[in-house]
Formats: structure tokens, C-alpha cells, sequence
């Protein structure tokens, strides 16, 4: 559904607007939908985390470890923290957007001297050091509307009686959902056996065309029939599975050579496909019918037939 990003200086009220957002939208809301916070106290992430900066990114780490595990379509997830570095901010973004959710974020705003007076009165042992309490303040990046991962932005100061909830409400719930983008997107991996499927499939191609242009002259559309490496529905005469590929060739003799240099070319180009799981013209299909149909319309397309 959304992700809520909270921002703000630590110590600044951010678990207090959490909390009020927290309870506005579970009693507005369907009770199908999930409202969710994740904080540093929910995943024992103690303050002195903060202190040194390699224990600091494992707090992080850990952080979005749980973003990831609780964002999905039927939850709204609050996530109660500084958020100060807005390259971790923009992680955010781009896992949501890769888990097609709305995005919101809220900035709580409060003094620097404010945030040290609530600090120095703490009594629940999560109280920040002095100079990290300062560092922090000093490394802060204030979120900004004019920028897409921070939008829509909504600023609470840390005195405001009355905050947005209504307008963030329908932010998360009525918001436009941004799809994910090439960067954002899962790459599906190739099977195993994708290049023993792409020599088998070419090479026999490449034969059978071959043996049928030496037994008659060969022009226009005709029906290759190759032997398949898995079971399937088309069987030859002896029981064993065959695959019929269809293609038009053009009115004249063709060579091995020519037939082997556009192999070579297609084998190529799927390899890198192997690795990147997409060519520049979509997904590929590695199965030994999608090989087959796609190496016939680039055989047609090397030829100078057109279909």
C-alpha cells in the first residue's frame, strides 16, 4: 500500500507523529489493511549504534533489512527514524517503488537546542552522547519536496497541535502509485541450461535447413522439424519429441558459411542476454520454441526477408 518515511533530528519527536500517524490511519482504514511501524527499539538498535560509524551502517543495514521483509501492497509501513542521509532515503524510494507501493514522507521539524533540552531529559536509557547527539544534527540532510524520493513531503514542527493526518491519509491510500523503473526493476535470471538449449536449438536449425535445401531447391515459407531436448506435445514418427519452426527464405541457394556467420551473430547477442536477462528489443524467451521462433525472424531478418 505505502511507505512512510519519518525524518527528522534525533530527539526531535518523531516516535510521538509515528505513534499519531500510526493510530489515525489503523482507525480510518480497512481492517484488510496492515499499519505498521518499524523503529531502532523494535529491532534492539541501542543508541551508542550512532556513535561509530561502521556500527552505524549495520544499524542501517539492519534497518532496511526490515523494510524489506514487511513492505507489500496491503501494508502501510511507518518507518520511526532520522532517515538523515538522503542516499538511504532514496533506497527507500526505489524499494518501494520496486514493490509497487505509494511513498510519503514526513519531516518533523524542531530546534537544534529543543532536541538537546529533550535529550538531556530522558529517562528511558535511549538517551543520544552529547557529540553524537551534535554530529548527527551537523550530518543532517533536510528532505526537500523538489526532489521525487522526498514527495510528497509534509512538515510537522515539533509544536504543531494539529498535524496533516488527514492529507497524508489520502497521500498513502489515494496516491499515485509510481511504477518501477529499469533501475528499480528485477532482472529474471536465465535457467541453467539456457546456452545447451540456444547451441542445440541453432545448430539443429542451421543442419535441418541445410539437408532440406541439398534434397529440393528451397523459397518462401516452409516448416523446419528439428529434434527437441524436452518432452513435448509434437512427437515424430519413432516417439521422440520434435520441434517445427517455420520461416521464409529467400529464392536462391543458400551457403553454410552464411547460415554459420548469422548463427554466430544470434548465439552472441543471447549470450550477453544470459548475463543481462533482456536484449534491447525485451525480454527473451530461453524455452527451445521461443529460441527457435527467434532465431527463424533473425535468420529472416539476416536474409532480407521480410514477413
Amino acid at each position: 500500500m505505502a511507505l512512510i518515511t519519518i525524518s527528522g533530528y534525533p530527539s526531535s519527536g518523531k516516535s510521538t507523529r509515528a505513534a499519531q500517524i500510526h493510530d489515525f490511519l489503523s482507525s480510518a482504514s480497512s481492517p484488510q489493511l496492515k499499519v505498521k511501524v518499524i523503529s531502532d527499539d523494535d529491532l534492539a538498535v541501542d543508541r551508542t549504534s550512532y556513535d561509530d560509524s561502521l556500527q552505524e551502517k549495520t544499524a542501517r543495514a539492519t534497518l532496511f533489512t526490515a523494510i524489506t521483509r514487511h513492505i507489500a501492497r496491503d501494508t502501510i509501513l511507518i518507518v520511526d527514524g532520522m532517515n538523515y542521509i538522503k542516499g538511504f532515503r532514496y533506497q527507500l524510494y526505489c524499494k518501494a517503488r520496486e514493490a509497487g507501493v505509494r511513498v510519503a514522507t514526513v519531516y518533523v521539524l524542531a530546534t537544534p537546542d529543543q532536541c538537546r533540552k529533550w535529550n538531556d531529559e530522558r529517562a528511558d536509557g535511549k538517551r543520544y552522547k552529547p557529540q553524537t547527539l551534535d554530529a548527527l544534527i551537523q550530518r543532517f540532510e533536510e528532505p526537500s519536496s523538489m526532489v521525487r524520493w522526498d514527495a510528497p513531503l509534509f512538515t510537522i514542527t515539533w509544536d504543531d497541535p494539529t498535524p496533516p493526518l488527514e492529507r497524508i491519509s489520502d497521500a498513502v491510500t489515494t496516491g499515485i502509485v509510481k511504477p518501477p523503473n529499469v533501475g528499480t526493476q528485477i532482472t529474471p535470471k536465465a535457467p541453467t541450461d539456457a546456452l545447451r538449449t540456444l547451441e542445440h536449438t541453432t545448430n539443429a536449425l542451421v543442419s535441418s535447413l541445410m539437408a532440406a535445401q541439398a534434397a529440393s531447391p528451397l523459397g518462401g515459407p516452409i516448416v523446419l522439424t528439428i529434434d527437441a531436448l524436452e518432452p513435448s506435445s509434437n512427437t515424430s514418427a519413432n516417439g521422440s519429441s520434435v520441434l517445427r519452426v517455420r520461416l521464409t527464405l529467400p529464392h536462391r541457394a543458400l551457403t553454410l558459411s552464411e547460415l554459420q556467420r548469422l548463427k554466430r551473430q544470434f548465439v552472441a547477442a543471447r549470450r550477453k542476454a544470459v548475463t543481462l536477462g533482456s536484449t534491447e528489443k525485451g525480454k527473451v524467451e530461453w524455452g527451445e520454441e521461443g529460441v527457435g521462433r527467434a532465431f527463424a525472424e533473425f535468420l529472416e531478418e539476416g536474409l532480407g526477408v521480410a514477413r
